[in-house]
């Protein structure tokens, strides 16, 4: 074991560790306190998700301490890992394997035989359950000391210890043996829903493979992916995963890129388009050049940050823990005064009111109140994650689910980001004519408006013939020569000049314009031949969203730079309003004024120029997540580029504050009904162990049906009223 720390930018010494067996708060909270009392301490972070200990100390501080002081608890100490945490690690040993199970294994058999043996020799039966009592209590006694002498007095451990003593010196030795058997099955059963936890995230790592195709001097190596650098070549044969974030140089096919996005339907990559690491080439060869190193490729990053977000507590969890801390204090206080205050006052049966008073003693264990919300918040980061919807932590979780108005920048977000032909009116030649004579002069260029005409052309199959003589006229339009045909495409108004319009072909290109698209005309030998209209057009599932928002009673909000009659067109398409013409502290100013007004803010853009809008907002949502700025800078990122996933975010966030209240009900329930009937003398200590790991079990189980999110995909009726926010101007002022 290594003991020796590191130093970080600011020349403090980091110590990092993995420490295994730690399932619930409790336990980090443990870890945390024997930690601090250390001499030289500045920081401590416990992780039970990534089962990871980042101390910062001073430089003379003893590392070794640190250890020992962890394994003091009783819990495993590995090796720093070499890589950082978002790299692929073993997974864990099957829970049949682990130390809980053997050791509640252990106690079953010997209570088991302690049962045998009392039947078959009534004279021995007492010492046979204490002998079997003693298997299971004298590890959990050893970390109860531990615990209490590392600076927390009133751990379960503690409290189980002193309830199954006590019950021993009253004469519930039976009793007792069984008790502590249910206390060891109820933490391996924390311990396995702890695991499924964690190995979600670890699924995630385990999407990249290991190793690449490498380009190096026209032939190719099979290298270790962690090796590759950016700027490199790697090739991708089909049914490989992609081992690297990068960017299509030679061939093409449809990459399956459910892992990172949640999309289901694969998308067609050819030279140029992106691809992320992790995701599946399905039936060409692809040449890719890396953009990012094996540490900075997407999947890296998202395990990271929602790694990170599972360590962030949200404001419930905060205030349970400062609960918990006055509660289990006070249980004792009343474990006691059950115990004593009927002999001495009433004259009762000590007997019966010290058990009872043990039986509150066990009651009393806050466990299940304590994980009631990180694991929650853990299922609900996990299962968005799998899902493309990237949450930073557990207080943007809690925040996302009070959000009343959601204020959408326009392009790239509520519009794909890039203009696409929506009307071709042909004048005296057909649709598929208009649109091949116009690639042939657009054939070569990468001008949006050409890429649109072009993607357009091949929708339609329309074939596009050689142009002689093409050339651009500076802010007029192209012209050229096909097949012996003079063609001019560019601004109806000089189409106009050159008197290829008519009238009501001048009506109709005002009528487009007014619909905020951009025309362009297409001239033949001197007469309009065509005209074809563009407009960057809102998300095929943009609408869907909206509709969903709206269901919920949400408000929405178009904020964009663009001029007032494309936002206004585009805006009457969705049925939201639309602040036009905005400057980036425009978009700014304008969140402010909605928040003004109280509403919860929730800004979607794309992370760059919607930046201080961004942080103005209650909640900053970025928009295709792939980007750095949209997974470093906002609150939380929609990795596949979705409107209906902001919904989706946000019904993710209310059923997950839905599932901590459930969670707190059902432990602090629980709680309340065994105690009224252990002083009622209905319930004794089977019933009292039960309502701690019974509770803690249950409210596992039901954190973790989170992870089984899954979403409609034909969102409810919206209603019309809650769709458009508080009116805004419809220019920049």
């Amino acid at each position: 074991m290594s003991d020796e720390a590191t130093l970080d930018s600011t020349g403090t010494a980091v110590t990092r560790l993995r420490v295994t067996g730690m399932d619930c708060a409790s336990c980090a909270a443990k870890v945390e306190t024997a930690i601090r009392r250390l001499p030289g301490i500045e920081q401590v972070e416990v992780s039970v998700a990534t089962e990871t200990l980042t101390v910062r100390h001073a430089a003379d501080a003893e590392a070794r301490a640190i250890t020992a002081a962890v394994r003091g608890l009783g819990y495993g100490v590995e090796n720093p890992d070499a890589a950082p945490t978002y790299d692929a690690t073993a997974p864990d040993a099957p829970w049949w394997r682990t130390r809980k199970a053997m050791l509640a294994s252990a106690c079953g058999a010997s209570l088991a035989l302690a049962y045998a043996l009392g039947h078959a020799a009534p004279a021995t039966e007492r010492w046979a359950f204490l002998a079997a009592m003693s298997v299971g209590l004298v590890p959990i006694a050893g970390r109860a000391l531990s615990a209490a002498r590392h600076g927390t007095p009133f751990s379960m451990e503690t409290l189980m210890t002193v309830a199954a003593i006590g019950a021993t010196v009253i004469g519930a030795t039976e009793e007792a043996a069984t008790v502590v058997l249910l206390f060891l099955v109820g933490e391996l059963l924390e311990g396995v829903a702890a695991g499924r936890a964690r190995a979600s995230i670890r699924a995630l790592k385990e999407l990249v493979p290991d190793t690449a195709l490498l380009e190096a001097g026209g032939t190719t190596e099979q290298v270790n992916a962690a090796l590759v650098q950016v700027g490199d070549i790697v090739l991708v044969r089909p049914g490989d995963r992609i081992p690297v974030d990068g960017t299509v140089v030679g061939g093409e096919g449809a990459v399956d890129e459910a892992p990172v996005t949640g999309e289901s339907v694969p998308k067609r990559k050819v030279a140029g388009d992106a691809v992320f690491a992790g995701t599946l080439n399905g039936d060409g060869v692809l040449r890719i050049r890396v953009t990012a190193a094996a540490r900075d490729n997407t999947i890296a990053r998202v395990v990271r940050l929602v790694e990170e977000a599972q360590e962030a507590k949200a404001p419930t969890e905060r205030l349970i823990n400062r609960f918990s801390k006055i509660y289990t204090p006070a249980v004792v206080g009343m474990a006691a005064a059950v115990a004593v205050l009927p002999p001495l006052l009433l004259g009762a049966s000590w007997d019966e009111w010290v058990y009872k008073g043990l039986a509150i003693l066990l009651i009393g264990c806050p466990c299940a109140l304590v994980i009631s919300t990180p694991a929650a918040i853990a299922a609900a980061l996990a299962a968005g994650a799998r899902q493309g919807l990237l949450i930073k932590g557990g207080a943007v979780l809690e925040r996302l689910s009070a959000v009343t108005t959601v204020a959408f920048d326009k392009t790239g977000t509520l519009t794909a980001g890039q203009p696409m032909v929506t009307d071709v009116l042909a004048y005296g030649r057909t649709e598929r004519d208009v649109l091949s004579l116009a690639g042939a002069l657009e054939s070569g260029s990468s001008h949006p408006l050409a890429r649109a005409i072009l993607g357009k052309a091949a929708e339609v199959g329309a074939p596009i013939p050689p142009a002689a003589g093409a050339k651009a006229l500076g802010g007029k339009g192209l012209e050229g020569t096909v097949g012996g045909l003079d063609l001019f495409l560019g601004a109806p108004r000089e189409a106009a000049r050159r008197g290829a319009l008519t009238p009501d072909q001048e009506a109709k290109v005002a009528e487009l314009t007014e619909e905020g698209k951009t025309v362009a005309a297409l001239v033949v030998n001197g007469a309009l031949a065509g005209l074809l209209a563009m407009r960057d057009e809102p998300r095929p599932d943009a609408k869907d969203g909206i509709d969903r928002l709206a269901a919920e009673g949400i408000g929405m909000v178009m904020l964009t730079g663009d001029n007032a009659r494309t936002a206004q067109a585009v805006a009457a398409t969705l049925g939201i309003g639309a602040w036009a013409e905005l400057l980036p502290e425009d978009k700014q100013r304008a969140v402010l004024d909605l928040k003004a007004l109280g509403r919860v803010v929730a800004k979607v853009g794309d992370g760059i120029n919607d930046a201080p809008a961004l942080a103005a907002a209650d909640v900053g949502i970025a928009m295709g997540g792939g980007t750095d700025v949209a997974l470093d800078t906002a609150d939380a990122a929609i990795l596949r580029g979705r409107v209906v996933d902001v919904s989706r975010m946000i019904e993710l966030s209310r059923r997950t504050l839905a599932n901590i209240r459930a969670n707190i009900a059902i432990a602090l329930g629980m709680k309340v009904v065994f105690l009224v009937t252990t002083i009622a003398g209905v319930t004794g200590l089977w019933p009292a162990i039960l309502a701690d790991t019974g509770a803690t079990v249950l409210v596992t189980a039901n954190a973790l049906r989170l992870l089984r999110t899954r979403y409609r995909e034909n969102g409810p009726a919206a209603r019309s009223e809650a769709r458009i926010a508080p009116a805004g101007p419809s220019r920049r002022p």
